[in-house]
């Protein structure tokens, strides 16, 4: 278990009843640590990092994953690398080693031209210390807008829960991790979740696990564990069969990217979930933070970058053997080729609506600019 710290109090996920963020400023005012993902749901480890490629490697490698957290590990890396150079030549350089790191999460764009905008008019000496302080408010900020994504949440849940005459529990089917771990607190899918089981709303929440990394199994489970929501894993393929036979009742996914006509990039196989909600007339609601809206992009198909990533994913699974070791076993012949597409597309019209910090709103240019003027 990690060291309480002061900053970390301030959260309301409760990791062994003990409130905890996934991002927060090292003591030294110097460094960075950050959950492990890699580690969970089987060891709780914390990693530290001090520099910019430490922090490159954490989002390539996922130690931090979701387009949220991805953001605010890419200010501090940011902030790491000026410590290191402040000049243009180190702003330039750390930018572009962060920049290469995950092609979808619009997020870290917009957090590295967040720093950028804050130190680039500033002097060599005081670069650093302001590039920490945005990067500081960058994850208070993600805090306050996640839980206000779950206060709009709730809204949604209560209306179903009334629909259901406020008998049994509502279902909710989710994809991937979309929750605490993949932003700085609260989440984004789980806010609302979270809200929800506070409120007294009986719920369910079925956990897709979500390969090939099995962020659902691993991370969504691991997390609702601790805050204690009731939940049960899932095959990615069981979710059509549990909405034909009406044991769903609401769809709430994350989103790596939106365009600015509803279209939402997420996890690999949201697309499919998207497809049998739509068949079934089950509710199918995308939560997002307004960063991770794309607004110079329209048709997300034709435009949304798709990261492909290591074969090895996919041929390869890591687990937990009855004596507590952790290994890695091959599940595919040897030899056997595999391609590893990391997201998918889900076009507006399948899309109930968006829940985002403001409200919610339908999947269009229409309803986004009715929640957001100022960016379209």
């Amino acid at each position: 278990m990690a060291v309480p710290h002061p900053l970390r109090d301030t959260a309301r996920v409760l990791v062994d009843g003990h409130p905890m963020r996934t991002i927060w400023p090292g003591d030294d005012g110097r460094t960075v640590d950050v959950i492990d993902q890699t580690k969970l749901p089987h060891a709780l480890e914390v990693a530290r990092l001090a520099t910019v490629e430490d922090a490159a490697r954490a989002i390539e490698e996922m130690v931090v994953r979701g387009a949220p957290l991805i953001g605010a590990t890419a200010a501090f890396g940011l902030a790491l690398g000026l410590f290191a150079d402040p000049s243009d030549a180190g702003l330039d350089a750390a930018r572009t080693r962060l920049a290469e790191t995950r092609p979808t999460a619009v997020n870290l764009m917009w957090a590295l031209d967040e720093v950028t905008h804050a130190v680039a008019v500033l002097p060599e000496s005081r670069r650093a210390d302001a590039a920490w302080a945005r990067a500081r408010r960058i994850c208070d900020d993600d805090v306050v807008v996640c839980s206000s994504i779950g206060d709009h949440g709730l809204a949604v849940i209560e209306e179903i829960w009334e629909h259901k005459g406020r008998r049994g529990a509502v279902n909710i089917l989710t994809h991937c991790n979309a929750g605490w771990l993949a932003t700085v607190d609260w989440g984004t899918a789980t806010a609302p979740i979270y809200k929800a089981h506070a409120a007294g709303i009986p719920l369910h929440v079925w956990v897709d696990e979500t390969r090939p990394r099995n962020q659902g199994a691993s991370l969504t489970a691991w997390e609702l564990g601790h805050n204690e929501v009731p939940y049960s894993v899932i095959v990615d393929n069981a979710g059509g069969h549990l909405m034909q036979t009406g044991v769903v009742d609401v769809c709430v996914v994350g989103s790596d990217r939106t365009t600015a006509t509803g279209d939402v990039a997420n996890k690999i196989g949201t697309y499919l979930k998207a497809l049998a909600a739509h068949d079934n007339g089950v509710p199918f609601y995308v939560a997002l933070p307004s960063p991770s809206i794309d607004w110079t992009i329209r048709d997300g198909l034709a435009d949304i970058p798709i990261e492909e990533r290591s074969p090895a994913e996919v041929t390869h699974i890591a687990g937990r053997e009855a004596g507590g070791s952790i290994v890695e076993v091959r599940l595919t012949p040897d030899g056997a080729g595999a391609t590893n597409y990391g997201f998918d597309v889900t076009p507006a019209r399948l899309v109930t609506g968006l829940i985002t910090e403001r409200g919610v709103c339908a999947a269009s240019e229409e309803g986004l600019r009715s929640l957001f003027p100022d960016s379209i």
